[in-house]
C-alpha cells in the first residue's frame, strides 16, 4: 500500500516537472522568436542608417561642389571688379562706354563746344540729319535750323536750367532739350532731340474731336431750339401743317444727334475689343440691297441714284450688321459729297479667296496725299465743305470693322479714281 502511494506521488511529480519543462521550452521558443525579430529589426535599422550615411555623404559632396563654385564665382567677381577699377582711369574705355550708351538711345544726341561745333554725336542723330561723323561742323550746318542757334544762346544765358522747345525737321516733329554743363576743366553743351510726331498728331486729333463734337452738337441743338420756339411763337395755336413740319425737323435733328452718339459708342466699343464679330455666310447682294433701301430717303432728298451690280451668287464670310455699318458710312459719305442728280454705284469682284467691294460716287474725290489720313479718327478732308455734316469718325469705324474681318480698306486718289472711290475686302465663305 505504501509502495502504491509512493508510485502515484512520483508520477504526479514527474507530470508536474514535465509540464514545467514544457512551459520552459515554450518560453525559450518565444524568447528565440523575439530575439530573431529583434535581429531582423536591427538589420533593417542598420540598412536605414547605412542609407542615411550615403545620403549625408552625397550631400557633403554636393555642398563641397557648391562651396568650390562659389569660391570660383567670387574670384571671378573680384577679378572683374579689379579690371573695372583699373579701367576707371582709362580715357579710351570711358569714351567707348559713353558712346555705347549714346548709340543705343532712341533719341538723337549731340555734344557741342562753346562755339556750337559738334564734338560728339550718336547714330540716331546721324541718321536724322543724313550725315556721317560731322565732328567739328557747326550745328546749323548740320541741322539747317538757324532757330536752334537762338535756343543755344538762351541756354548759355541760363546755364542753371534746361531749355525745351518743339521743332520740325522735315515732316517729323521733335522736342529739343538743351543743357549746358560746365566744370573747372570742361565745358559742354548737350542737345537731345526726342521725336513727338505721333504725340502731336494725337493732341491735334483730340482738339479736333472737341471742336467737331462741339460743332456737331451745337448745330442740331440750335435747330431744335429754333423749331420749338417757332411752335410757341406769339400765336394762339399753331396750325397742324406747321406743327407736323416742325416735328419732322426736330426728328431730323434728333437723328443727327443719335448718329453722332452712336458713332462715338461704336468706335469706343470696337477699339476696346468689346464689339464681337459673328462671322457667318452672308449674301452680299442682299446686304447691299438692304443698305440701299435704308439710305433711299436720304438719296431721294438729293436726287441721287444708288445702284448695285453685285450678283446674288456672291457669298462672303462676315458679320452682316457690322458690314452693313460700313456700307452705310460709305454711302452716307458719297451722298454728302456727290452733286444733286449724281449716282453712287456698288460692285464686287472676286480675287483669290476674297471679294473686293467698291463704292464709287461722283463727288470731288480724295486728294492723293490724303488717302491714308482720312481713316484717322476725327479727320475730315475738308471740314469747310462738309456742310455741317459728319464727325470724322465714320471712316475710322469702317477701318476697324474691315480689319477685324481680316480685310483691308482704302481710298483711291483723285489721280486714278475719277470721283470718290472706296474699296474694301471680305473673305469668301
Amino acid at each position: 500500500m505504501q509502495d502504491q502511494l509512493s508510485d502515484e506521488t512520483l508520477s504526479q511529480q514527474i507530470s508536474v516537472r514535465e509540464k514545467s519543462i514544457s512551459e520552459l521550452r515554450k518560453l525559450l521558443l518565444d524568447r528565440e522568436q523575439a530575439t530573431a525579430a529583434l535581429r531582423l529589426s536591427l538589420d533593417d535599422h542598420e540598412d536605414t542608417i547605412q542609407a542615411l550615411r550615403l545620403q549625408i555623404r552625397e550631400q557633403e559632396i554636393a555642398l563641397k561642389a557648391i562651396r568650390e563654385a562659389n569660391q570660383r564665382r567670387q574670384q571671378e567677381l573680384d577679378d572683374l571688379q579689379a579690371r573695372l577699377a583699373e579701367r576707371e582711369d582709362d580715357d579710351a574705355y570711358r569714351v567707348i562706354l559713353a558712346l555705347t550708351l549714346a548709340n543705343v538711345a532712341y533719341d538723337a544726341l549731340m555734344v557741342l563746344d562753346d562755339t556750337y561745333h559738334i564734338i560728339a554725336i550718336n547714330d540716331a542723330a546721324e541718321t536724322l540729319f543724313g550725315i556721317t561723323r560731322p565732328i567739328g561742323q557747326h550745328i546749323v550746318e548740320v541741322t539747317h535750323k538757324p532757330e536752334l542757334e537762338f535756343m543755344l544762346d538762351d541756354a548759355l544765358q541760363n546755364e542753371e536750367d534746361s531749355l525745351e522747345e518743339q521743332m520740325s525737321f522735315g515732316k517729323r516733329i521733335y522736342r529739343v532739350k538743351v543743357r549746358v554743363l560746365r566744370t573747372d576743366d570742361y565745358f559742354f553743351i548737350g542737345v537731345a532731340m526726342q521725336e513727338v510726331t505721333d504725340l502731336v498728331r494725337l493732341n491735334r486729333a483730340r482738339r479736333d474731336m472737341v471742336a467737331n463734337i462741339s460743332h456737331e452738337l451745337r448745330t442740331p441743338i440750335a435747330n431744335i431750339r429754333l423749331t420749338i420756339d417757332s411752335l410757341f411763337h406769339e400765336q394762339d395755336r399753331p396750325k397742324r401743317k406747321q406743327s407736323t413740319t416742325a416735328l419732322k425737323a426736330i426728328a431730323r435733328e434728333t437723328d443727327s444727334l443719335l448718329w453722332l452718339v452712336q458713332e462715338l459708342l461704336d468706335l469706343s466699343m470696337i477699339e476696346s475689343g468689346q464689339a464681337i464679330l459673328r462671322m457667318v455666310e452672308t449674301s452680299l447682294s442682299q446686304l447691299v440691297d438692304d443698305t440701299i433701301e435704308r439710305m433711299e430717303e436720304q438719296a431721294e432728298a438729293k436726287s441721287i441714284t444708288i445702284a448695285s451690280s453685285v450678283t446674288p451668287d456672291v457669298i462672303v464670310l462676315a458679320d452682316a450688321d457690322q458690314v452693313r455699318r460700313v456700307l452705310v458710312n460709305l454711302i452716307h459719305n458719297g451722298l454728302k459729297w456727290s452733286p444733286a442728280g449724281g449716282q453712287i454705284s456698288i460692285s464686287a469682284e472676286q480675287t483669290g479667296d476674297e471679294f473686293t467691294v467698291t463704292v464709287q460716287d461722283q463727288g470731288p474725290g480724295v486728294p492723293d496725299e490724303l488717302t491714308e489720313r482720312i481713316f484717322e479718327r476725327f479727320y475730315q478732308a475738308d471740314a469747310s465743305r462738309s456742310g455741317g455734316e459728319g464727325t470724322g469718325l465714320g471712316l475710322a469705324i469702317c477701318k476697324h470693322i474691315i480689319e477685324a474681318h481680316g480685310g483691308r480698306i482704302w481710298a483711291e486718289g483723285n489721280s486714278t479714281a475719277g470721283g470718290g472711290c472706296f474699296r474694301f475686302t471680305l473673305p469668301t465663305s
